[in-house]
């Protein structure tokens, strides 16, 4: 069997959420004393987890960030502020646990697992997860940045390390990443299969200026003209104009999806994974939940082409899954009202006895399986 074959197979374990569970939880959830709908986005968050995990009183202790790392050749064309080093240094820093997001992910509860997926570098430490593809992509503005069977790879990679963890227990994933260079990478993929023009694509990454802006939209357009993707074929797309933590990160996604788990999509990077993902697997949208909107300049248009609403806006544009994580505590929150809070027969509180406050909550029961979330 190819690897193409095997993607192939992943993508045919990945079904809908489970929409009686789903039902079950939001009959519980308008038992409980409060008016109905009156803690909005939250409410439906937990209908969303139930119909996902299969669990009606789901649970979700254990988590896990994943952080994809890897390089892009395409920063030789001085698209970012930062030099190609950063990537494998901060590598180090996460598995020191000094950066931002294992900060986050220890006041979350999470645990931070790092991959090497694609740094141009030899790196080796205890706790670094190996799963290096090649030493970073080609420079996309002058070829594809990767073969289509390495993208294939890179995803396969990211659904082994989901399959790990769900070995162990985890059942709540959130995606991260670093990579000079990916934000660049994330707006081709972003142009290719969405249509949108490199200049309302690109943000300013790491922070360039005025110039650089210019300059990275440039880039982006040299990539699709010479690269031609196919907005039809997502592995065309992430072959030639993606980036290796792009295709660990659909792999994560899509694994997620497969074994009945949440995902937490981070940025920028992780939701143009998420837009590769869902063209792979449509139904594997129904499992991913937005964090929060980044400050980069395509996140908030992203979004929006997958049908997601955010939970947080902070203007952040770090990457490595910190929005991600500081959305966990939300989904604690959540899942501890599904799960503490009294209901009115419970607590001997009388419920309300006008009509009009009853609501009808099938299409909102559907609309949260499916991934909707009202304001």
């Amino acid at each position: 069997m190819n690897n193409e074959q095997t993607l192939e197979q992943l993508i045919d374990r990945i079904v809908g959420p489970n929409e009686e569970v789903a039902a079950e939880a939001s009959a519980h959830v308008d038992s409980l004393t409060k008016p109905p709908g009156s803690l909005g986005k939250l409410e439906q968050l937990v209908i969303r987890l139930a119909g996902i995990t299969g669990e009606a009183r789901p649970c979700l202790d254990r988590r896990a960030v994943i952080v994809m790392a890897a390089d892009h050749g395409v920063v030789a064309e001085g698209i970012s502020a930062f030099p190609a080093e950063v990537t494998p240094q901060m590598v180090h820093n996460f598995l020191a646990g000094g950066a931002a997001v294992n900060v986050l992910a220890r006041h979350a509860g999470a645990d931070v697992i790092c991959v090497d997926i694609g740094v141009n570098a030899d790196l080796e430490h205890p706790d670094l997860v190996s799963r290096k593809v090649r030493k970073g992509t080609a420079n996309m503005a002058q070829g594809a940045a990767m073969s289509r069977d390495e993208a294939i790879q890179a995803i396969l990679a990211g659904a082994e390390v989901v399959a790990t963890q769900v070995a162990k227990g985890t059942r709540l994933f959130v995606t991260g990443e670093m990579g000079i260079g990916n934000t660049t990478a994330s707006a081709a993929v972003m142009c290719a299969l969405t249509g949108t023009a490199p200049a309302s694509a690109v943000g300013r990454g790491t922070g360039m200026d005025d110039a650089g802006l210019q300059r990275k939209a440039a880039v982006v357009s040299r990539a699709l003209s010479v690269n031609a993707p196919d907005a039809d074929d997502a592995l065309d797309v992430l072959g030639k104009v993606g980036g290796l933590e792009i295709a660990g990160l659909t792999g994560v996604i899509l694994a997620a999806a497969a074994h009945g788990c949440p995902v937490v999509v981070d940025g920028f990077i992780s939701t143009a994974a998420a837009l590769i993902a869902r063209q792979l697997a449509p139904v594997s949208v129904e499992y991913m939940i937005a964090s929060h909107t980044s400050h980069e300049s395509g996140h908030a248009a992203l979004l929006r082409e997958l049908g997601l609403k955010p939970m947080l806006d902070l203007d952040m544009r770090l990457g490595e899954g910190t929005g991600g994580v500081l959305s966990l505590h939300l989904i604690d929150a959540a899942c501890r009202i599904l799960n503490e809070m009294a209901t009115f027969a419970s607590a001997g509180v009388s419920g309300s006895s006008n009509e009009n406050e009853t609501v009808d909550d099938s299409s909102t029961t559907a609309g949260a399986v499916r991934g909707e979330v009202s304001p």
